[in-house]
């Protein structure tokens, strides 16, 4: 080890750094898995038949699972979640209760994106009065969003932060089906290009990749510096000892 001088400040950094950085690497793969285990769920239940809200209200796993709706929407009670963007566009999705005529059931199903230009105007949508026929979908999200403010405000429509169906249906004071259910485009549907997942498997990797790459620069530096470090005491210890002679 007489050839390898890091010293003390450069082997703490490297001690706190390169573990973080090594798990954030392999987390970066985790998240990689996850997201394509995703997308071939969702590919395979995109080939299945749809459920009725009845059938989906039984499922232990519902997510992607197609349904099908007829039924009315509810046009006095509309919910409104804030800051989604498209295109670089900020606005506001879409979220009616709806009940199904054949179960009775009620549902809270997502109608799409609505832009939302002028926050001193309130977004235009509109609901249809009739009964209609519908196909959705079930999304069910990963975990809990972290929110500062879990506050709801009141009024309809009722602007919200994110959406937790329970505390949707407390809001309408009644029961309904524990899932948010996504229009796939049609006549009912503002804008609904749902994305499986914002970020997919090949740009988990290449962030895996960066990681496990400054890892390896860390990694490098250190030993170049104990090396360079061990070079520098052995020449000032050849120094002093010639001058002492």
């Amino acid at each position: 080890m007489r050839g390898f001088r890091p010293g003390l400040l450069p082997t703490l950094v490297m001690l706190a750094l390169l573990p973080v950085l090594v798990w954030l690497g392999f987390w970066q793969l985790e998240r990689g898995e996850q997201k394509r285990d995703m997308l071939e769920r969702q590919e395979a239940r995109a080939q299945l038949g749809p459920l009725s809200p009845a059938e989906l209200d039984g499922l232990t796993d519902p997510a992607y699972s197609r349904v099908h709706l007829q039924g009315r929407f509810d046009a006095e009670h509309s919910f409104l979640l804030d800051s989604r963007t498209r295109d670089g566009q900020v606005g506001v999705e879409l979220l009616q209760p709806f009940q199904d005529q054949a179960s009775g059931l009620w549902m809270i199903v997502n109608r799409g994106w609505i832009p939302w230009p002028d926050r001193r105007i309130p977004p235009e949508f509109d609901t249809p009065g009739q009964a209609l026929k519908l196909a959705a979908w079930a999304y069910v999200p990963s975990g809990k969003p972290f929110v500062l403010d879990r506050g709801m405000a009141e009024g309809w429509p009722r602007l919200i932060n994110y959406v937790d169906i329970a505390e949707l249906w407390e809001a309408l004071d009644r029961e309904g089906v524990a899932y948010e259910l996504r229009l796939e485009p049609g006549p009912a549907a503002y804008r609904a290009d749902w994305p499986v997942t914002s970020m997919s498997p090949a740009q988990h990797r290449g962030y895996a990749v960066q990681w496990f790459a400054l890892a390896a620069a860390l990694l490098a530096l250190f030993i170049y510096l104990g090396v360079h470090q061990a070079r520098e005491n052995r020449h000032a210890r050849h120094e002093s000892d010639r001058h002492s002679t």
